[in-house]
């Protein structure tokens, strides 16, 4: 097997030396999306609800390129920057994984690349 890598301009460019995502076989593994606008690379400023918002699209926008969707995935590590935001994280995250949700982890760090609120990475197979 060989490693592909996956990129799109729909989604934020990677801001460090890692690609949006790697697809190996029929997996694709995600590096992890933050509410970073596509077309200006500025952070979204605003609460949880629209930085996950966000973050959940660009993370959607870089399964696609790869021929994955929210359906395909099988594991999101999710990282929030306050777990007193778990709640409404969980409700913005629920609207993409409404049935069959993948597995998860989500966890409380102490800061997160430009000080956002949350990032999310995926693992996902190709269908």
């Amino acid at each position: 097997m060989t490693k592909h890598i996956i990129a799109t301009d729909q989604a934020p460019a990677a801001i460090g030396p890692y690609s949006q995502a790697n697809k190996w076989g029929d997996l694709i593994f995600t590096s992890g999306q933050i509410p970073l606008v596509p077309e200006t690379m500025a952070v979204l400023e605003g609460d949880i609800t629209a930085q996950a918002e966000l973050v959940m699209e660009n993370l959607m926008k870089v399964l696609a390129e790869g021929g994955a969707d929210a359906t395909t995935v099988v594991k999101t590590t999710c990282f929030l920057s306050d777990m007193n935001n778990f709640v409404a994280f969980n409700e913005v995250y629920g609207k993409y994984f409404p049935t069959n949700a993948p597995a998860r982890s989500c966890v409380e760090v102490a800061r997160l690349p430009k000080d956002v609120l949350v990032e999310v990475e995926a693992i996902a197979y190709v269908k």
